[in-house]
């Protein structure tokens, strides 16, 4: 079940706030933990268990570590958890790829057998949760915070269904004393603000990023659905970029907008999460991109992963070379797949070259040129993050720049300009001045006055009515992060 699908929309939803509501305080968090897994189960009710049995062991092995004084064992204690909760997420996620990659090595040396696999399902959310449950281990292990007193607590940490499927990815200092306790964002206001933030999510999803899905799928292809992909051999240049820019945007209010569904959801029922985007395609470097793409994700990796390593406490050489691999990882998070770690390696390229010149270099050509420049990295960076086979991405990449010599287009239709057009206002809108109190204001940051509310309440509403509208009238509702 997925946020924008018309059975979450006319009946979960509804449904579960009105009884969250009107449901006494001491039996809130019991309630929203059985919704959520209600939530997880009706789409995949075999592996509510695995998140059930593994929350169940940490619950108990982080209590052990909190309270022992053998630092060996509480070493020992954090070892066992991170390994159990990344075994698990190389299990499910990466075996596939990693049997499908020894076959093809051991066809290459000329052997005749091959290693005999039937492919596993992925576990939906299951890197999410992944990352969720191994900040608990290491947040209590740092004693940042002490551990949850109650089980149910702690799954309801983990379970909590607005953030389960595609984030954002919540640390666990960030929410504890939000999950013992809500009274004090537990208001009409909150609620306000949440469902205006839902429906923008919505709209933004629903209404502009299932529109570049369907011109980008028309060029690359969509194995889901059964469409082929276009020779990259026969594409004009307009076209290519056409496809390309209409997958970068695609991805970007596709998963910006889960996220501020996510929050909009949370802020209903008295949580704050923390942001997820801001404004990343407005970036003057590749640098500032990741401070402001998947924010959470890139917290998650500098703070688990990047210092641990080092941080920028090291020589030059190792600080290039822990940047360029926790890319690297992070784009194995995201698939597993070669088309995956070479995105992740293009990102860490260019972070390498901005902290060895690149940055220097580029002060002097203006501000409109630097974020020009960093568009066309990132886009170049999604071709290869959508087509699964290398040959065919950097085809579409050739094809950009008029290197196949081609003159075959597509024709665009007027959905496709309007939306286009509100897309890129949308995208860069920032860039102008004096925009960052409307979307303060927006977005619940600022107070707003009566009419103020009255006006978000008419926008909110027309966008869920139309979003329902097209969810119903289409079947045609991909999401792109929730294969992660």
């Amino acid at each position: 079940m997925v946020f924008s699908s018309a059975i979450f929309l006319t009946t979960f939803l509804p449904a579960f706030l009105l009884l969250y509501w009107i449901c006494p305080k001491k039996f809130k968090n019991a309630f929203l933990l059985l919704s959520s897994v209600f939530f997880y189960a009706w789409g995949a009710p075999k592996f509510i268990f695995v998140i059930i049995g593994t929350t169940l062991i940490d619950f108990f092995l982080v209590g052990r570590m909190d309270r022992s004084k053998n630092e060996n064992e509480r070493k020992a204690i954090l070892v066992f958890s991170v390994l159990m909760n990344l075994g698990l997420l190389v299990y499910f996620k990466y075996m596939n790829f990693f049997i499908e990659n020894v076959n093809v090595a051991m066809k290459g040396m000329g052997l005749e057998s091959s290693i005999p696999w039937t492919k596993l399902v992925l576990p939906i959310g299951i890197s999410f949760y992944t990352f969720e449950t191994l900040t608990y281990v290491v947040d209590v292990f740092r004693r940042v915070h002490k551990p949850l007193k109650n089980f149910w607590d702690y799954q309801l940490y983990i379970i909590l269904f607005p953030k389960l499927i595609a984030g954002p990815i919540i640390r666990y200092h960030d929410i504890a004393d939000q999950i013992t306790d809500r009274s004090a964002r537990d208001n009409s206001t909150e609620r306000l603000f949440g469902f205006y933030r839902f429906c923008i999510g919505l709209g933004k999803k629903v209404l502009i990023a299932n529109t570049f899905a369907a011109f980008a799928d028309s060029v690359y292809g969509n194995a889901e659905t059964g469409l082929g992909a276009l020779d990259p051999n026969t594409l004009a240049a307009g076209t290519a970029w056409l496809a390309a820019i209409s997958y970068t945007l695609q991805i970007y209010f596709d998963f910006s907008g889960y996220s501020d569904m996510a929050i909009g959801i949370g802020r209903m029922i008295g949580f704050k999460f923390p942001e997820n985007f801001n404004n990343p395609y407005i970036s003057q470097s590749i640098t500032e991109f990741w401070r402001r793409w998947h924010m959470t994700l890139g917290s998650w990796m500098r703070n688990y992963l990047y210092i641990p390593l080092g941080g920028n406490k090291v020589s030059k050489g190792r600080l290039y070379f822990n940047l360029w691999l926790v890319f690297l990882l992070s784009g194995l998070w995201h698939g597993a797949s070669w088309n995956y770690i070479i995105w992740g390696a293009w990102h860490g390229l260019f972070l390498v070259l901005e902290r060895a010149f690149l940055l220097k270099a580029m002060s002097s050509i203006g501000k409109i040129t630097r974020v020009a420049f960093t568009f066309v990295v990132v886009v170049i960076g999604w071709i290869f993050f959508r087509v699964e086979d290398l040959a065919s991405a950097w085809g579409y990449t050739v094809a950009l720049f008029g290197g196949n010599g081609r003159s075959v287009s597509m024709p665009i239709d007027i959905e496709w300009i309007v939306l286009g057009t509100l897309a890129f206002v949308f995208s860069f809108f920032l860039l102008l001045p004096k925009t960052q109190k409307i979307q303060d204001a927006v977005f619940g940051e600022r107070d707003l006055r009566n009419v103020g509310h009255v006006v978000m309440t008419c926008v909110a509403a027309a966008l869920f009515i139309l979003s329902l509208s097209y969810v119903t009238a289409s079947g045609f509702n991909p999401f792109i992060y929730f294969r992660f």
